[in-house]
């Protein structure tokens, strides 16, 4: 059985087709050219219809071909989780976190899928930045009756994050101080423990959010955003920093790992595979640069054909920004496995070149394939003891947004967006800083537009862009200035780099918090001071009702006792 998937799970689909079929593993082979996005959709939910369309084609012995519209996808695939907080924090009154303990709830939907993972995964970043002596995390996964709950890009860190830096807030206003101060006095700093006991070595999280700082002129800008708002009664803006951090790995110790195949034909030319999916993150692109640079090559020699079962088995899907990191490392062992047979040849021949040496060692009966393995030392972390080391190394990352909301309408704009980010020595510039700008939209829409809406029995309403507003240009801010860190290598990871992919979609936080800050003001203009609670999205009727003021107190809705509610949201 051959089958053609539009998954970044090539071995999980795979597998399930097989036991599907009643055959054994050898007897599917997945093939994925490439993917126009995935983001974690297509890492577990394309199998359902993986399954039938085998089963299909295994019955009648004929090609059988399934394509989803876009309202059946959206009703089958599931979404991102949804949670809920509940927490205490202890803290002085300069702004020192001393204490916090909270509770997350997720949607899982109706089945379980990724939704443990994802809960574990929010649980290790609960803290993002910050060193908290005394932390306690519970997680619960709710089973409800909408469509299972899957993976997304940030696989549920932009949730625990997000509480995270809302108590930031909370404890800035209570204390009188700015959110800046409160951040910078709980920062981690180098060989700090982490709340899962991992020591952080090479941080450059002060690094970067001092250059933030730096870059985005923000004192500066601040007192002019003052100064703006107490000229205009109903239009302010807030500005707001926001720092964060991603352990970059799966957390299931045996998904570390990847394979390579590398050919080398008489002519020179290379057919490279590897285990990942190129879903339009520029991972091809990436590990041809690896090869090219290992062997001395132009990338024009290489070309890499497709993902495939039958060439790369036992796959890590391609995710959790660690792809390029896995993949990149065997394909670099297979390099030089290459490189390490021609050495007779080019030793023999200082002066040839490439083409020379395959040349002579064809000749001589050499084998011109090699097969790469790569898997990530020392991790060893043991979630019932809490100790060892669970991720390879974090990436950091920082963001500054400004932002104007219209209060009588609960329309904003984000005026502009800096971003330092840690990608330590970047394998393709460029590449990096598509993905920076992308996560950071992409999270614009999770926290500010992106709202699903289900009826009592589980249906989902929002199943097209009708009901369901994503970014669009008008979205983007309108100045966006991304900064890569630069004499920042990272030698855990190929060539020092870093995993890029999800840290900077939790970056859009800024966006959300600035809203809130705007807000913030224009409570005080109405005599309404102290913490509030503000969910995300921030959508245009969140910010609206917020700024409370003479016309939404004449709207102040009464729930009625009689009717329990059913919507996923708290």
């Amino acid at each position: 059985m051959e089958l053609f998937v539009s998954t970044q799970n090539p071995t999980l689909t795979q597998k399930l087709a097989a036991r599907a079929l009643g055959v054994p593993h050898n007897r599917v082979v997945v093939r994925t050219k490439r993917l126009g996005g995935a983001f974690g959709g297509k890492e577990s939910r394309n199998c359902f219809l993986t399954n039938a369309v085998a089963v299909a084609a295994a019955r009648t012995g004929k090609p059988v071909r399934c394509m989803l519209d876009r309202d059946e996808d959206m009703k089958s695939t599931g979404t991102r989780h949804p949670f809920l907080a509940k927490y205490k924090v202890g803290f002085t009154f300069d702004g020192k976190i001393k204490s916090y303990d909270v509770k997350l709830y997720n949607n899982a939907g109706n089945t379980l899928d990724v939704s443990e993972m994802v809960m574990k995964r929010s649980i290790y970043h609960m803290a993002n930045c910050y060193l908290i002596p005394n932390i306690r995390g519970v997680g619960r996964l709710c089973k409800t009756n909408i469509a299972s709950t899957t993976g997304f890009r940030g696989f549920g860190v932009p949730q625990s994050m997000l509480f995270c830096e809302s108590l930031i807030s909370d404890i800035a206003t209570i204390c009188g101080i700015s959110q800046r101060e409160v951040r910078e006095l709980n920062f981690y700093t180098e060989g700090d423990l982490t709340h899962i006991n991992q020591e952080l070595t090479n941080c450059q999280l002060q690094r970067v959010w001092n250059e933030l700082v730096e870059k985005c002129e923000y004192e500066k800008r601040r007192k002019l955003v003052q100064s703006f708002n107490r000229e205009n009664r109903w239009r302010k803006r807030g500005i707001s920093l926001i720092p964060t951090m991603l352990g970059i790995g799966v957390a299931l110790r045996a998904k570390n790992q990847a394979g390579a195949l590398v050919h080398v034909y008489t002519d020179g030319s290379v057919l490279l595979t590897h285990g990942g999916t190129e879903m339009g993150q520029g991972l091809h692109t990436k590990m041809v640069q690896v090869a090219a640079r290992c062997l001395s090559i132009p990338a024009s020699k290489i070309i890499i054909s497709e993902t495939s079962t039958n060439t790369v088995p036992n796959t890590t899907q391609t995710g959790s920004s660690a792809s390029s990191d896995l993949n990149g490392m065997a394909v670099k062992n297979a390099c030089d496995q290459i490189l390490d047979r021609l050495k007779p040849y080019q030793m023999e021949d200082p002066k040839g070149k490439w083409e020379d040496w395959v040349h002579a060692a064809y000749f001589d009966r050499v084998n011109l394939s090699a097969s790469g393995f790569y898997k990530v030392p020392d991790l060893n972390y043991d979630w019932k003891t809490n100790s060892g080391r669970l991720y390879n190394y974090y990436t950091y990352g920082a963001a500054c947004s400004e932002v104007e909301i219209d209060c009588l309408t609960g329309d904003h704009q984000v005026l502009r967006t800096d971003i330092v980010m840690d990608v330590g020595t970047s394998l393709n510039p460029a590449i990096d800083i598509g993905q920076i700008e992308g996560a950071f939209v992409q999270g614009l829409g999770m926290l500010t537009l992106e709202e699903v809406r289900c009826s009592q029995n589980g249906t989902l309403w929002t199943t097209g862009p009708g009901t369901y507003k994503i970014p669009g240009f008008a979205d983007i801010p309108v100045e966006f200035n991304v900064h890569l860190l630069q004499k920042a290598p990272n030698d855990m990871a190929i060539y020092s780099s870093k995993g890029v992919g999800e840290p900077s979609l939790f970056l859009a936080a800024s966006v959300f918090f600035a809203i809130k800050e705007a807000i913030t003001d224009a409570r005080r203009e109405s005599g309404i001071e102290g913490i509030f609670r503000l969910d995300s999205p921030a959508t245009s009727e969140r910010i609206r009702m917020a700024c409370i003021d003479q016309f939404t107190q004449q709207f102040t809705a009464v729930a009625d006792s009689s009717v329990k509610d059913f919507n996923v949201y708290p």
